[in-house]
Formats: C-alpha cells, structure tokens, sequence
C-alpha cells in the first residue's frame, strides 16, 4: 500500500471511529480520540467531562489506539479504504461489524485501565454508564476511587509491610480516640494539643512520606514539635499492633509498596496500560506519586480536572499537580472542554469575571448555548436574620408548581445555617442540611459495626473496647483496665489475653463473663463464613442482645436508635448489589470510605442547605449563595494573603457555576455569628461581576414582616441523615398549664409561654424525655392540647 492509501485509511479509520461518537462536541471528540500519550483534559465546570471519560473508555476498549495511530494492518487493501470512508459517511448497521473489526488497533482489555474518581458515587455512576454502553465486559474496568483502588491493592500486597490482609480501616472518630488515648496516657493537655490539629499535622508528614523517625530528626528543641513527632510514633506504632490503617495509610502504604518492592511495581505498570485520574485538581503529593508510579511503564495518563475548582487546600491538595501537568510529562498534550452544558451565559459571564481576577491559573472561557438567561440577583439586606426572610420568601414565591429540591442555598460556614433554619421552619419550608451527623456516625450504628469489625479482626483494640460492654454483660472498666495491662506487658491484643482470662489471676472473677463473650465473638466469626451478610447480620443483632436491649427500653430514642441499626441491613443489600465478589471485609472498607455527599438524595422535596465545599460537583436550578461578606466569604484569614485569596475566589466560582437556571448572591451590613454582632460590607467578589449582569435590590421593610403565606405540602417522613425538615400546621393559642401531646415527644405540660417576634417559645415538660423547648409555629403540626 502506498503512503497516500495509508494516510487514506488512517483518515478514513479516525472518520469512521469519530462517527461512532457522533454526539461529542469538538473538543470532546478530540479528547475521545487521543488515546495515546500524556493528556490533560482542561474540564469547565458543566462540560461533560463524565461523558468524555466513559466514551473514551469505551473507545479503547473497542477500537484500542487505532484513531491516535499511523499504523496500518499489513493486510489492509483499498476496497477497505473505499468500505470505511462509505461507512463514517453513511453508516450502516450491517457494515458497523465489518468496519469495527478493520478498525479495532491493540484494543485495550477493560482490566487494564484503572479509572480513578474522589467519591464511591461517582465511580459507581461511571460503573453504571459504562456497562450501559458497553455490556457486562465494562465491569472488569478498575473504576474506583483512590482509596478502592489502593485497598485492592493492599489486600493482595500488605504482608510486605508486617500487616495482615484482614486489615481495618480507622474512620477520623475512630483516630481521634486513638489520638486521645494517647494523650492521656502521656499526661498532655487536649487544649494544648488538639486530637483533630495533631492528627492533621500527621497527615500533611504523611502526604510528605516524612516518618516519625525523620521528623523527630527535624525538630531540634522544639517541645511541642517533639511531642507531635512522638505521638506519631506512638499513633502509628498503636494502629499496626491492631492491624488497623488511617486514610492517609491507605495510599502511603501503596506508594511504599510500588517503590520498594520492584515485582510488585512491574506487576501493576504492565497491569494498566491506561491511566485516568478524575477530579485531579484536587489530588495531594501521595496521590499524585500514586498516579505517576502506576503510570510509569506506559505513560498513557489521562488526568482530568478544572485548576478553577481547586479548593480542598486545606485537605492538602495541590494546584500545582494540575498546573505543572505538562513540565512533569513532555510531550503531553492540553484540550480545554469550555463548551457548559449546565448553566445560562449570564451565570457563566459572571463566573469567567470573577476567576479571571486569580493569577495561578491555566485559562479558559465558559460558553453555553442554554441562551442568556436572567441577570444575577444581588440583595443587601439590613442583617442575617433579615437575609434569611428573604431567602425564605424568594423561595416560597418561586416555588409554586415546583420540587423544593430546585432550591439550593449555600453558605461558607456552617454556622450560619442557624437563621436559615429558623425562617424555614417559620415558613413551613422543608429542608435538608448536608453535612449533618452522617449515618455511620451514630453512636448506635458505630457499635454494630464495632461488633463486625472485630469479627473481622480480633486485633481491633479500639472496637474490642467499645462493644466488650455493649450491651451490658457485667464487664467493667476495671476488668478492661487489667487485660489492657497485660496486653502492654505482653505486647498482645486485648482480644487475645481475653480469651485467656484463666490464665490471669487478676482477671478470675470475670473470666465467666470474658469466656462468654470470647465464645459470641467466635460464633459469630464462624457464621460470617457460611451465611449471606444480610441473614447473618440479622443472627448478630439477636446473638448480641443489641437488638433486645432497645427493645426492652421502649421510649422513643431508643426505638429510633433500634431502627438506625436495622437500616444497616439496608446498606449491606445495597453493598451486595454492587460488589463482585462480596465479603464482611469488603462491606466494611466501602463503609469506612462512604462520604457526607454521597448521602444527597436528589428527588427528595425539600431544599437543600450546604456549605460551598460540599456542593462541589452538583447541580441545583436555583442556587442562593449568602453571607457575601469581607470577613465571610472571602474568609477573613484569607484577606492580605494571596494564595488563601485565589482558592477562596476558586470557591466563590464553584459557587456561582452551581446554578442552572437563576443564581441569587445575598450580603448583610451586620451578621451575629458565635454570639457577636459584625458589621460588614459586600465582598469584593460581587464587585468583580459586571454590573451588566446584576440586578440589585436592597432591604427597604421593616424587620419583621408578615410571612407569605406558605402552599400545602406532603407530609415528609422525618429524616435526620442529611438534617431536618418542617411542615406548617394551624395555629394554636398555647397556655401555660396546658397538656399537651408530641407525636414524637409524646405527652407534656406546657411550662412557660414566652412571646418571641411573631412566634411563641414554649417550655414543655414531656413525661418520657424531660422538659424541652420549641416554637409554637413548628410545634402546632406536630402536638395538639388534650
């Protein structure tokens, strides 16, 4: 074949590859081809960058490197060329297995890319898209997030290291009761030494690959140095012995192992020969060392990301990663994804002004054809609480006809949720606060999954501590002091010096009890082997007298709590729907690495509150960004700080990019936050969007204003995962003396009646919980006067 019919075929074979992704838009297209080589995908907010990645997934599963490549199969004739030309033109369905099968170059084994997202929910949407478009071979696709991956890893490779593969995985509650433990055997103050602050020290050494023994090195004189260094000695020394590993392990670990064991190196390079890295602005040093080692053979890495969505700093992520991408790979190739499939120009005119005041940026400019859409709202109200009414009356107004999940409002700090939620349920408007107490947080759930997690490893001290007397079974604080005295002497786990009660003459008036439960552990480890999660779990609510013991209790708690921990059965279910190959093991690594966000439920009807940084990646019609303050938003560390300024107006554009349809910037002059009152002006950034694109409005009503009249509602089932929502009832002229019945509270006496505003704060003793406090707005839908 001559090099004209070869450059031919090469262009017929990319026109045709290119037909089968006919709905790409240029630029997607583009990156849906290059498969070969380093590649920044450069991904505005809204640009369907998901899609990008599954198709291009789906086009080296099927067709390899062939639409990046100048080779030509050595048994290619002309008619070829002239059939694929046909073909990208005028495609037919009976000439697609033909024409695939001509252009298919080295297609790539789905095993042998590893495709890596920051959430479980977005891997299992990728996971989902992908089989969608491909069939069962897509779930042999590495689609994970970074600590997935890392773990599938570790269980394979982590004996290396002197861990067992049974390892457990330390939740930041589950480190912070290490940390304090340590601190107190140590005799130091938490107030000097903040469990949270020193764990997050430890992480950033560890980010670092910096080891106690190096960072000790560093310190010289330095006590409070000396005694942080220590405590990550003995916080690492106290995870291995239970066989127990923190987030930030997860990946170092994995890292070691890839530089320090040459075969298992070589195993993962010529494993995948493709690499995608999602979200990759917001990745910390580990994880770009991560990427680099797993990528190093062939160096086809995809990373994709969006330097104006850098903002979890603060979690140690590093701009740079993205922003040095092509200094680190020569020869890699940049495509911008700009085109917004998500919000109106008005909105996007507006975030371009604003981001384009950063300096540490790669540039580009959102455009849509969604149309120009209504200019911004910008309202300046007289104070929070008044900011707050008008939040709630736009969105009363706007939401006839409409799901309360259009409506997004979000805010920089948690704290000023307090007067949303106030006018909200003033307002009759339900609403869901994300970030809230997550599911697995709840004390009762934390012990049935202590309960596993033991089952799972008998080396877990910290869960062994928490369940030894939950219930309770006669087993006190100083029988455990004793076996952990004799677990230090020995240099074993509590469990094991435990189950040798009879051996300790100290511990013989509890070795009745110790055997027995030594006996429900080991039961319980032998049904875990031979029955489905769901029914074992089941045996182990009842085995454990968990379950009875809320039973026999009976008030309302109690059988809340009874229903949290019989909702854990849901998640297993849920787990088994989308594991390969399902263990207890793997159902508590997906537990130990479930996020807040991932609880968002997106048809509930009841708006949703959240800070900036949780919103990050979704989408809302209606967003309301409040509290555009200097001192706010930007924070006020941030001000005369450059770098801390451009990620807090890096926020500011994920912010503002959220919207769909209609975005609305509220500011006040003065906020009362943690008790004080502030006196505050707009925040630069609204000065950074044009004034084309605002309409302005200001507070001209007095402060307290009739409520507009609220629409009927369903009434919502109560959920307290994601926070809590509110339904109007009738008016009822509460009085001092009253009996009054909760449907939730049950029967009380009303206390005190204290005028407040236009509403009333009641004082209620209830028979079963003791005296509470509510408004008699809110309380009227949920108690009546017997």
């Amino acid at each position: 074949m001559t090099q004209e019919l070869e450059q031919r075929f090469c262009a017929a074979r990319r026109d045709y590859i290119a037909s089968r992704f006919s709905r790409m838009n240029p630029r997607q297209l583009e990156a849906v081809l290059t498969t070969e080589g380093p590649l920044l995908l450069l991904a505005g907010a809204g640009s369907g960058k998901t899609t990008v990645l599954i198709h291009r997934i789906a086009n080296l599963i099927r067709y390899g490197c062939a639409s990046d490549s100048t080779e030509v199969p050595p048994d290619a004739v002309p008619e070829d060329i002239d059939f694929l030309e046909e073909q990208a033109k005028y495609p037919t369905e009976e000439g697609v297995q033909r024409a695939d099968a001509l252009c298919a170059l080295r297609p790539a084994a789905p095993w042998s890319i590893l495709a890596i997202t920051f959430t479980n929910k977005a891997a299992n949407e990728l996971r989902e898209r992908l089989t969608d478009l491909l069939g069962p071979e897509a779930n042999d696709v590495w689609a994970m997030t970074f600590h997935s991956a890392c773990c599938r890893i570790l269980r394979r490779e982590i004996e290396r290291l002197g861990y067992d593969r049974s390892f457990t995985i330390y939740d930041t509650a589950d480190s912070e009761r290490v940390m304090k433990d340590l601190l107190r055997e140590r005799g130091l103050d938490e107030k000097t030494f903040p469990p949270r602050a020193v764990l997050t020290q430890i992480s950033r050494l560890k980010d670092q690959m910096q080891t106690p023994e190096e960072f000790l090195a560093s310190v010289n004189s330095d006590y409070r140095l000396k005694c942080i260094g220590q405590l990550y000695a003995s916080y690492q020394r106290r995870l291995q012995e239970a066989n127990a590993v923190d987030f930030d392990d997860i990946i170092l670990l994995t890292v070691r192992l890839l530089q320090e064991y040459e075969d298992v190196r070589d195993h993962y390079q010529r494993k995948f020969r493709y690499v995608l890295i999602d979200e990759y602005q917001d990745t910390n040093h580990l994880q770009y060392l991560l990427a680099s080692l797993l990528a190093g053979r062939h160096e086809n890495i995809c990373v994709v990301g969006d330097d104006d969505q850098s903002i979890y700093r603060f979690r140690g992520a590093t701009i740079e990663n993205i922003l040095n991408f092509e200094n680190e790979y020569q020869g890699a190739r940049l495509i911008r994804l700009e085109q917004n499939y998500r919000s109106t120009q008005s909105i996007l005119d507006a975030a371009n002004a604003v981001i384009a005041n950063n300096r540490g940026r790669k540039g580009k400019k959102l455009w849509t054809e969604n149309g120009q859409g209504d200019r911004v709202r910008i309202y300046e109200a007289s104070d929070g609480v008044e900011e707050a009414n008008y939040v709630a009356n736009r969105i009363l107004t706007d939401s006839h006809g409409r799901n309360y999940g259009d409506f997004a409002v979000l805010y920089r700090m948690n704290a000023q949720s307090n007067a949303l939620e106030y006018a909200f349920k003033r307002n009759g408007i339900p609403y869901r606060i994300i970030g809230g107490t997550r599911f697995f947080d709840r004390a009762e759930v934390k012990d049935m999954l202590a309960y596993l997690c033991l089952i799972n490893n008998r080396a877990d001290d910290l869960r062994l501590r928490r369940i030894i007397n939950q219930p309770p079974r006669g087993i006190g604080g100083k029988t455990l002091e004793v076996i952990e005295r004799q677990s230090a002497a020995e240099g074993r786990p509590l469990y094991s010096v435990l189950c040798n009660a009879r051996s300790y003459p100290a511990l013989e008036r509890a070795e009745g009890k110790l055997q027995q439960f030594a006996e429900l552990i080991e039961s319980c480890a032998e049904l875990s082997r031979t029955m489905p999660l769901p029914e074992f779990y089941d045996e182990l609510l009842i085995r454990t007298g968990y379950a009875a013991m809320l039973e026999q209790k009976g008030d309302v708690e109690s059988r809340t709590r009874l229903e949290n921990v019989r909702e854990l059965r849901s998640s297993i279910l849920t787990y088994l729907e989308n594991a390969d190959a399902p263990s207890l093991s793997g159902f508590l690594e997906e537990i130990a690495l479930y996020t807040d966000i991932e609880q968002y439920d997106r048809t509930a009807d009841a708006v949703v509150m959240m800070t900036v940084h949780s919103a990050k990646g979704l989408e809302f019609p209606e967003v309301y960004l409040v509290g555009a303050e200097d001192g706010l938003f930007p924070s006020a560390r941030a001000i005369g700080e450059p770098e801390e300024m451009e990620e807090e107006r890096r926020l500011c554009y994920v912010a503002i990019t959220r919207a769909k349809r209609r975005l609305t910037i509220t500011c006040a002059h003065q906020r009362m936050l943690y008790g004080r009152t502030t006196v505050s002006r707009p925040s630069r950034f609204l000065a950074e969007i044009p004034e084309e694109l605002v309409e302005r409005k200001q507070h001209t009503q007095p402060r307290f204003v009739q409520q507009a009249k609220p629409r009927p509602r369903p009434t919502m089932p109560h959920s307290d995962t994601l926070g809590s929502h509110h339904a109007s009832g009738p008016v009822i002229d509460f009085r001092k003396g009253d009996t009054v019945e909760h449907d939730v509270f049950g029967r009380g006496l009303v206390l005190s009646v204290l005028p407040t505003g236009n509403d009333k704060m009641l004082e209620i003793a209830f028979d079963q919980i003791g005296t509470k406090r509510l408004m008699a707005n809110f309380a009227a839908s949920r108690m009546k006067k017997l």
